[in-house]
Order: structure tokens, then C-alpha cells, then sequence
């Protein structure tokens, strides 16, 4: 799974604010002008985040697999037919345009993670929700995003050790149970070792956290999230 990569690139040195605004409004962009042209521009800016980030598409991919593999059976699903003439075209092209616009989305999260430490990301949090709610969702996202690479790796050691056993000569049922059995007992004993790690270093709803400004170098992007989040404006007009 991607995780953060230190490196000095122009994303790197980013505020994570004006990063944080652009997924969001990029995000609003896309599902708000569901078209083919707006999907194919923000491909293209997502891709130009990768390339600023010195993030390979095919690395983001990878590390994505399984989301990738999901969102492509949507459209083969969408398209059977219990009946002649058992695979319908339209609903499949549907459901391709919409999971279409999930991919640049995948990519600019890819940058963001790769690019942005878990402490700023939790400072940026706490600076836009003030108060105890900012407390909680960046304490939230920084366990989210330092546990969530080591879970996945817990589940493909069980899945690896199910399959250094003999566990494919099995029926899938039983495959299935010893994996979810397995994967949640390490998630608990995961979960022991952090609340015992959190108590052993005084744990702090408030620590201090990195100081963030912006720099010139900000603005623009600043500039690029504030007009994708009022795109769905030009609707209007």
C-alpha cells in the first residue's frame, strides 16, 4: 500500500490545506459534471499531480489493485441479463462512465498520501474543524492512515500462509473463514499493542503539532481547489 515518501518534489513542499482543498474539490467536480470531456481533464491534471509527485499511474495501480479489480466487475455485473439477450450494453457503458471518474480520484489520494506526513495531515484537520470535533477527526485519520498499510499487510501474510499450507486444494468457503478469522485476530491483537503503545507515550488529544503556513507557491493551487469546488456553479448559469 502507498504510504508517505519523504522527497523534496514541488508536492512535497505543498501546505497539506491547499492539497486537502484540491482532492476536494476535485472530487466535487467530477461527480457534479459527469461528462466525458470534464472526466478526461481531470485524468489529465490527476496525472500531472502524479508526475509532480514523481508517482508512477502503474505504481498507484498496483498498490490499488483490489479497488481496481471491484470497480471493473461494476460494469460487467450492470450489463448481465437474466435473459435474452443476456448482456445489455447501455447499463454496462453506465456503470464504465461512473467508475471511470473514481480513477482520478484514486490518483490525486495517491499523491496526497505519498506526499503529505501524517502529522501535518492531523494538523491540517484540527485547523479547519476546530474544537474537540478537529481533535477526533484528525486523531481518526492519522490511526486510519498509519494502520491501514499494516492491516493490508496482515491479511496478505495470512492469505500467503493459507497458501503455503495447502489452503487452495480447500473449498473457498472454508478459505474464506480462515482468512477473515485469522485477519480479524490480528486486527484485535493490533489494536491491544496500539491502546498499550498509546499509554506507554502519554497519548495527547492535543500534542503539538507541526506549524503550517502558506507560501507563495500554495496560492495557485489554492486557486485551482477554490474554482473545481465552484464549478458545479457554472450549472446554474
Amino acid at each position: 500500500m502507498l504510504s508517505y515518501r519523504p522527497g523534496e518534489t514541488f508536492v512535497h513542499r505543498l501546505d497539506p490545506r491547499s492539497k486537502l482543498l484540491v482532492q476536494f474539490g476535485l472530487a466535487i467536480a467530477v461527480f457534479s459534471r459527469p461528462t466525458v470531456p470534464v472526466t478526461a481533464a481531470a485524468t489529465l491534471l490527476t496525472l500531472g499531480m502524479l508526475a509532480a509527485a514523481r508517482l508512477s499511474p502503474l505504481a498507484v495501480i498496483r498498490a490499488y489493485w483490489v479497488v481496481v479489480a471491484v470497480l471493473a466487475l461494476g460494469p460487467v455485473i450492470a450489463g448481465v441479463a437474466l435473459g435474452p439477450p443476456w448482456f445489455r450494453f447501455e447499463p454496462a457503458l453506465r456503470s464504465a462512465r461512473a467508475v471511470v471518474r473514481i480513477v482520478p480520484l484514486l490518483f490525486v489520494s495517491a499523491a496526497y498520501l505519498t506526499t503529505t506526513p501524517v502529522r501535518e495531515t492531523r494538523a491540517a484537520v484540527q485547523r479547519l474543524i476546530p474544537g474537540k470535533a478537529g481533535q477526533l477527526f484528525g486523531v481518526g485519520m492519522a490511526l486510519v492512515i498509519r494502520l491501514f498499510p499494516v492491516l493490508y499487510q496482515d491479511i496478505s501474510e495470512v492469505r500467503d500462509a493459507i497458501r503455503a499450507r495447502g489452503g487452495e486444494r480447500r473449498p473457498f468457503y472454508v478459505r474464506a473463514r480462515l482468512l477473515a478469522v485469522r485477519s480479524l485476530e490480528r486486527t484485535m491483537d493490533r489494536s491491544d499493542r496500539l491502546g498499550m503503545a498509546l499509554r506507554a507515550r502519554c497519548f495527547a488529544w492535543n500534542p503539538t503539532l507541526p506549524p503550517l503556513a502558506f507560501e507563495r507557491r500554495d496560492y495557485p493551487v489554492l486557486v485551482l481547489g477554490a474554482v473545481l469546488t465552484l464549478s458545479p456553479l457554472t450549472l446554474l448559469l
